[in-house]
């Protein structure tokens, strides 16, 4: 066991660098690999059941004009799935919320909000599943 244990902990794991964060682009990211290019669309996540689209524009028109929120429900109870989308009119308003939002509570819940991926529609998108070991592509019982 003690040998297993010396062996394993020989091995380092690196992941391609086009996975950052458990997520898979199409293309390495820029040198700030915490983020995306900045857009004018937020993805939130970790939102309330009780937000409503107002209240979640409300919360970020401090930072510029918002021009659309998108909150994400379930099809067969209606209720959120607690994350959304908000639109904002410039990149950098975009930008501004994002930075000071992220990680801030809102209804008793922490925000986490990144630049929304641009949806491609008829490709797949590959989120690798990664283990404890490292291994993504590893049945596990």
């Amino acid at each position: 066991m003690k040998g297993i244990l010396i062996e394993l902990s020989r091995r380092v794991v690196r992941l391609p660098n086009n996975i950052v964060n458990g997520r898979l682009y199409c293309s390495p990211p820029s040198s700030s690999s915490s983020s995306l290019p900045p857009n004018n669309k937020l993805f939130v996540a970790g939102l309330s059941w009780s937000v409503d689209e107002k209240s979640l524009s409300d919360a970020f028109s401090s930072f510029g004009q918002v021009t659309e929120v998108r909150i994400m429900y379930d099809k067969e109870t209606g209720r959120s799935r607690g994350f959304g989308f908000v639109y904002f009119l410039k990149d950098e308003e975009a930008s501004s919320a994002k930075d000071s939002m992220d990680g801030k509570a809102f209804l008793g819940r922490p925000l986490r909000v990144s630049f929304a991926l641009e949806k491609v529609r008829g490709a797949p998108v590959v989120v690798p599943r990664l283990t404890s070991t490292g291994n993504a592509y590893r049945k596990t019982r």
